[in-house]
């Protein structure tokens, strides 16, 4: 679902363990890009909704793996690239504006299955540190990414207001 902005409707998922480590996956074919599991918000469906299919279809996990720990409470935006966008699609898309949720693993991390989906999104995955990600991710997305992972940091780390 795109705005009449421009700015397609998505999730963000910030998945943690039992040491506020957070799922860092690659793309695949991304060369060595690195980033949170994501994905677009159909029209039939909630943040919430999206966030459970983006989960299981990237990621491989359902709602009994996971603890739902909170999410932002705004639309976070990031524009696209002018080479990333596609001028001949309507509607146009400039970006993503995105909900943020951070959940919690509480299954075996052997039932993480990047090959579930039929087209996979990852080929890679690590626990890293909670703010390696803004290290790491590409430009564009980092303004997004440092303001999802400081507002749900209270949810994760225990010293963090």
């Amino acid at each position: 679902m795109i705005d009449r902005d421009g700015f397609r409707a998505n999730v963000g998922i910030i998945l943690t363990n039992d040491n506020a480590d957070v799922f860092w996956a690659r793309r695949i074919g991304g060369a060595d890009a690195w980033q949170f599991p994501q994905g677009g918000i159909k029209r039939d469906e909630t943040p919430e909704m999206a966030m459970y299919r983006e989960l299981t279809e990237e990621v491989g996990l359902g709602a009994e793996h996971v603890d739902l720990v909170g999410c932002t409470q705004k639309w976070l935006r990031y524009r696209l690239p002018k080479r990333y966008i596609r001028h001949h699609q309507k509607p146009l898309c400039i970006g993503q504006k995105q909900i943020w949720f951070v959940l919690k693993l509480i299954t075996e991390e052997s039932n993480v299955d990047l090959g579930l989906a039929n087209k996979p999104e990852f080929d890679e995955w690590q626990w890293v540190d909670y703010w390696r990600p803004l290290d790491e991710i590409v430009s564009f997305k980092k303004n997004v990414y440092r303001k999802a992972l400081m507002e749900l940091a209270p949810l994760v780390l225990p010293n963090s207001k």
